[in-house]
């Protein structure tokens, strides 16, 4: 279901423009601590995802000034373009939950409608 919201959501040029700034966030979070940090790619961009998601799990942090300096800058631009990003894919799932609840109700009254109606001729039928 996430593969295919995300295809449908690939359409829309709004939706690319805020995938396009995620990905670009991430990449110079990752650069940023694999040059200043030492870090090794692999953990440069884990400490970038998790920063941003807010999960922090400490086992990262880091050192030099300049990393935490870039650190508190790259938490409050970042979070607010993957907000950005993360919340058209919610709001979208939750619109086609409510599309689908929508349908099923409208077609429990077409079909309460049928059964009414199929019973209501079956009594016509029964008294005559």
């Amino acid at each position: 279901m996430l593969l295919r919201t995300l295809r449908i959501l690939l359409k829309d040029p709004k939706f690319r423009s805020l995938l396009y700034s995620a990905a670009l966030t991430l990449a110079v979070g990752t650069v940023f601590y694999h040059i200043v940090e030492g870090w090794r790619w692999l953990d440069s961009f884990y400490f970038s995802v998790i920063t941003l998601a807010t999960v922090g799990y400490g086992d990262f942090a880091p050192k030099t000034d300049l990393g935490k300096i870039f650190t508190v800058i790259y938490l409050f631009t970042g979070i607010g373009i993957l907000l950005g990003f993360v919340n058209p894919i919610g709001e979208y799932i939750v619109d086609r939950r409510f599309q689908k609840m929508e349908k099923k109700r409208q077609e429990g009254k077409t079909s309460q409608n049928q059964t009414d109606f199929s019973g209501l001729l079956g009594k016509l039928r029964g008294k005559k």
